[in-house]
Order: structure tokens, then C-alpha cells, then sequence
């Protein structure tokens, strides 16, 4: 089991910034990934970012320059940092690690206001 613990959302001004976190704990050594996706109301749930265990990432094209995805191996944790934030970033975020099985965090709220 892999336990994620996910904090660092709340309300922003347009063109802003946030700082994600989540913390993972458990069986650690068998997670392959982890990331983030969001859900905004009424949509569907997408990726936002990804980072491997070897410290590869991938981002949603519409995010690339924007959101940055890193890691603290020391902590277990991976951070998104989230930078001149628009009002459509506006959405749950959820972290998420992959090992055989794939693990979510409890969701956190990002807001962006106008």
C-alpha cells in the first residue's frame, strides 16, 4: 500500500502562483511515478504532470512553461509548481503514484480568481 498525502492548494489572484505538494508513504520503493491530474467542474478528469522514479517528466502541452513537476527524494514528496496561474486552472487536483496498482491522494482545491 502507498499512502499520498496532498496539500499547498487554495484561493489565488489570476497570474499568480502555488506550490503543490505530496507526500508518499508506505510501500515507496514500488512506485514507478507520480503526478498529478485535476478535474475542473463539469469536465473531465486530465494529467497535468508526471515524474518518473528515474526523474523523467511529462506535462499536458497546455501547461508546458507554466507548471513545473520535481521531487524530493529524501521526503517522498513531489512538488508542482504552478506559476502565472489562469482562471481555467481552476480544479481538484489530485496526486497520484503508480507502482502494479495506481494510488490517489485526497484531492486539493486550486482557485483561481479573476
Amino acid at each position: 500500500q502507498v499512502q499520498l498525502v496532498g496539500s499547498g492548494g487554495g484561493l489565488v489572484q489570476a497570474g499568480g502562483s502555488l506550490r503543490l505538494s505530496c507526500a508518499a508513504s508506505g510501500r515507496i520503493f514500488s512506485i514507478n511515478a507520480m503526478g498529478w491530474y485535476r478535474q475542473a467542474p463539469g469536465k473531465q478528469r486530465e494529467l497535468v504532470a508526471t515524474i518518473t522514479s528515474r526523474g523523467s517528466t511529462n506535462y499536458a502541452d497546455s501547461l508546458k512553461g507554466r507548471f513545473t513537476i520535481s521531487r524530493d527524494n529524501a521526503k517522498n514528496t513531489v512538488y508542482l509548481q504552478m506559476n502565472s496561474l489562469k482562471l481555467e486552472d481552476t480544479a481538484v487536483y489530485y496526486c497520484y503514484a503508480e507502482s502494479s496498482y495506481v494510488y490517489w491522494g485526497q484531492g486539493t482545491q486550486v482557485t483561481v480568481s479573476s
